[in-house]
């Protein structure tokens, strides 16, 4: 055969490299070099004589072992495992009426720009709809039912935990009534008002706001504001869990004001427990539905609830305006420093609770919009004014009836109705503790999504039930909320007790948030302002603060243990995150590739898989992170025929669906990068499929076939392992204490957060959990010292017949002694006779020399005379 038809009958069998396997006079090895995309000539420059021998002796073992292949994949033709596939639809159903939305909005909008502004109203309006603060009916109403509820249920406990303080109506006069509405109407107007609605909500990001929102805009400005974020962070959602409990609890207690339902409850006192219980998982169950679609029923539930708290109020006062005075803060001043003030500056921790629900309206901005907020908040600031002035109206009228003197259970806010009013007020009341409940329960998903975003927390599964990532649910946060709820209740049994604990942990939030405000204003260059600012709002919630202190031996102990525990969580996440990433390397291509490319070559190694798919959070997308690579290599090393980092990001749009890919300039490495929209499910296996495919159509990945069933059903394809690499701490890491506790508590919460191979749909796979070891600054570890094995012991009889046989022991030691000193003596007299007999040759052997060297002189002698002669 000529060169020539050699070559050709090369190329032709490298064409058939990639097809499914069958027998050939081909060599293994030629096939293996057409998957690299190599020619035999180079390929034969590369590698060494030993990889050749080990292609030879691999062609070899299969002949030998006759394995029976053929051209065709034998896959089932019908689906058996159902297994996701790719839609011939570029867009989901949801996709297609969101776009369709999206183009009668864009339509108003086109209508309303040709219609031009007819005044300065008109033009402002235009303006304010193309800003940030777009005011939509809807929205706005899923602003009232999501944001308000915790501040709109205030009004049924504040002035009834007055009266009580003051030891009753009948010690409550004018001057007390005006000094507690002047304070808890300018705590409304300073806290509320302006410090959140005026100045918070300005500052925002991206939309988001909350303590951990705000946290991200001024961390450059100091590594020490992540004390106070992560402080008021815990604290909120402390708060988070107390909240469900004693509002819906206190709302549910009002049935017994029922004359109808009074009996039952005395026959059966723990019956609201129980009641409440049941609300509580009801509504923890829902929230898988989305806040906007509980935001729109509850919306308009919380709606007419502020109504009826503005018009109840309305009908109480009954033309007794003179009320209003006390829209005067000097009575509030001279009422807290005065001797009828019977709990002096602990009145502050009453006044404190018409403000629960402030923290709410800026983490909850995100969900709803900020404009929504400024649209719906005069409407519910005015109906809770109007509501407890008057409840004071009605406590000055009736502070000498004596059928209220000496009443223990009397409650301003149902006692101002008429009787026939109680029913619908109670059952409005209990809806509003449940909204109360729901404010709170967004309010902690964004908390946690904002902090697994910092790095304070685990990655959690998310997702986006409505159309705006802000509106989101957090299945194991919804959960462990739940349980610590129902614990709560469980624990204190009503909310005289849970009231105790709470909003203790609520001004802690107040405090840092004020902090961070403060920082901020301060770099914005408006410092005189921002000092103004710190004075004010840090002066009152600090009495806030400590009045409320005064609950801590009452059951503020579990808030404060609470909101230990999650700061524990939150600081200990931090800094094993900031070990993992200080030992965190990369790897440059010249650093890897000739090691991947030797691998890749090697058939003495038999494949570990077709394609070998790393999940990773890493964002590098130029260099290869070094923890893929020694997991290629460790062990057995795991050659394939294309390896690959995957990582996936999540965008701010719904809908997006993108990737991008660096293939080093190989045909076996892959760096692949996925950015899906918060609406797309996060299914890696079926879109790393599209990829792949799209690779080999495009030249850039060699083929693959699958020959045998597979649970992806796809042949085109070859076999795909998925591998998640975990970290491990080595003992022989040199670490500070606190660094080795953060890393241990962060594994243990990392494995009860969840799995994210669930999330990305890879279970059916059966993927590879690794654990690579963490090395941070191994400590040099000392040599070992050499010990001799310790001498066998003597066994029991050998004891027993110890002293008896002493002396025969000792006769044969002597007898061998004696014997070895005759031998010695022996050996002496034989070393002896040799040496004489070899010194007589030697003697007898130099005189024979010396004789014939004498005869040969003589000799000479003679020849010489006989010469001169």
């Amino acid at each position: 055969m000529s060169n020539e038809q050699r070559e050709t009958s090369e190329e032709e069998g490298l064409s058939k490299a990639d097809d499914a396997p069958h027998l050939s006079s081909e060599s293994t090895g030629a096939k293996a070099l057409k998957r690299t995309g190599v020619t035999p000539e180079s390929s034969a420059q590369r590698q060494e004589p030993a990889s050749l021998a080990g292609a030879a002796a691999e062609q070899e073992s299969a002949a030998q072992e006759g394995v029976a292949t053929s051209t065709e994949s034998i896959l089932p033709t019908e689906s058996i495992t159902k297994a996701p596939k790719l839609s011939k639809k570029s867009r989901t159903q949801e996709e297609e009426l969101e776009l369709k939305r999206a183009r009668r909005e864009a339509l108003r909008q086109a209508k309303r720009k040709k219609k031009p502004a007819r005044s300065p109203l008109g033009r402002w309006w235009r303006k304010v709809q193309a800003s940030p603060d777009k005011v939509t009916l809807g929205m706005s109403i899923v602003a009232l039912g999501v944001v308000y509820g915790d501040i709109g249920t205030s009004p049924l406990y504040t002035l009834q935990t007055f009266v009580s303080g003051q030891g009753g109506i009948q010690n409550v006069n004018r001057p007390a009534v005006l000094g507690m509405l002047s304070l808890v109407f300018w705590s409304l107007t300073l806290i509320t008002t302006v410090k959140y609605v005026l100045v918070a909500m300005r500052i925002d990001n991206k939309g988001e706001g909350g303590i951990f929102a705000l946290y991200t805009l001024v961390r450059k400005y100091g590594r020490w504001l992540a004390i106070p974020a992560m402080l008021g962070g815990a604290a909120f959602l402390a708060d988070s869990v107390l909240t469900p409990a004693v509002s819906i609890s206190s709302a549910v207690e009002g049935l017994r004001t029922i004359p109808v339902l009074t009996p039952v409850f005395k026959e059966s006192p723990n019956l609201t427990m129980i009641i409440t219980l049941v609300i509580i998982l009801v509504l923890f169950a829902v929230q898988s539905r989305g806040t906007e679609r509980i935001g729109r029923v509850f919306g308009t539930v919380v709606m007419v609830w502020f109504a009826f708290l503005a018009l109840i109020g309305i009908f109480s006062i009954q033309g007794d305006w003179s009320i209003f005075a006390a829209l005067n803060p000097v009575y509030g001043i001279e009422f807290l420093f005065s001797p009828q003030n019977p709990v002096g500056l602990a009145i502050m921790g009453t006044v404190f609770l018409s403000t629960t629900g402030a923290e709410a309206l800026y983490s909850d901005m995100g969900h709803v919009g900020r404009g929504n907020i400024y649209a719906t908040w005069p409407f519910i600031n005015v109906a809770l004014v109007f509501n407890y002035f008057g409840q004071g109206a009605w406590l000055l009228r009736n502070t000498n009836n004596p059928d209220l003197r000496g009443a223990t259970d009397m409650n301003p806010f149902f006692q101002m109705m008429p009787t026939t009013v109680r029913y619908p007020a109670v059952i409005l009341s209990v809806t509003a503790g449940v909204i109360a409940s729901q404010a709170l329960i967004t309010g902690a998903f964004t908390m946690v999504s904002e902090a697994t975003g910092l790095n304070w927390m685990p990655h959690l599964q998310v997702r986006y039930p409505a159309r705006t990532r802000g509106q989101l649910y957090i299945p194991t946060i919804n959960w462990v909320l739940c349980v610590a709820t129902s614990a709560v209740l469980l624990i204190f049994k009503d909310s005289e007790h849970i009231s105790a604990a709470y909003g203790l942990a609520l001004t802690i939030t107040m405090i840092t948030t004020t902090i961070l405000l403060m920082v901020y204003i301060w770099y914005d260059h408006k410092r005189v302002f921002a000092v103004v600012f710190a004075i004010v709002f840090l002066a009152i919630q600090t009495l806030f603060f400590l009045a409320s202190m005064a609950k801590f031996m009452h059951g503020g102990w579990f808030t404060m243990l609470l909101t230990a525990a999650i700061l524990f969580i939150m600081y200990t996440w931090k800094e094993g995150t900031k070990v993992e990433r200080s030992q965190r390397r990369h790897m440059t291509p010249k650093e890897c590739l000739p090691a991947l490319e030797m691998l890749h070559n090697d058939f003495r190694i038999p494949y570990f898989a077709d394609n070998l798919v790393y999940l990773t959070s890493d964002n590098e997308m130029r260099r290869l992170d070094t923890d893929i690579f020694f997991s290629i290599f460790a062990d057995h090393p795991k050659r394939a025929r294309a390896w690959w980092a995957v990582s996936v990001q999540t965008t701010d749009t719904p809908f997006t669906r993108e990737y991008s890919v660096e293939n080093f300039g190989t045909n076996y490495l892959f760096r692949v990068r996925m950015r899906l929209g918060f609406k797309v499910d996060q299914n890696v296996a079926t879109y790393l499929h599209q990829i792949m495919h799209e690779l080999i159509d495009s030249g850039e990945l060699p083929k693959q076939t699958s020959t045998y069933p597979k649970v992806d059903e796809d042949p085109q394809i070859g076999t795909i392992t998925y591998v998640l690499i975990h970290k491990a701490l080595m003992p022989e890491s040199k670490i500070t204490t606190r660094g080795a506790i953060s890393l241990t508590v962060k594994y243990a919460i990392r494995h009860m957060a969840g799995n994210p191979v669930k999330w990305f749909g890879l279970a059916p796979y059966n993927p590879l959990v690794e654990v690579q070891p963490l090395f941070v600054t191994t400590r040099s570890v000392p040599r070992l010292n050499r010990v001799a094995l310790p001498k066998p012991k003597k066994s029991k009889k050998a004891k027993v017949g110890k002293k008896s046989g002493l002396q025969q022991v000792e006769q044969e030691a002597g007898l061998k002694a004696q014997q070895v000193q005759e031998g010695a003596q022996r050996a002496a007299q034989d070393v002896g006779q040799k040496v004489k007999q070899q010194s007589e040759k030697a003697v007898s052997a130099v005189s024979a020399a010396t004789e014939k060297v004498e005869h040969a002189a003589g000799k000479q002698s003679k020849k010489r005379s006989e010469k001169k002669k």
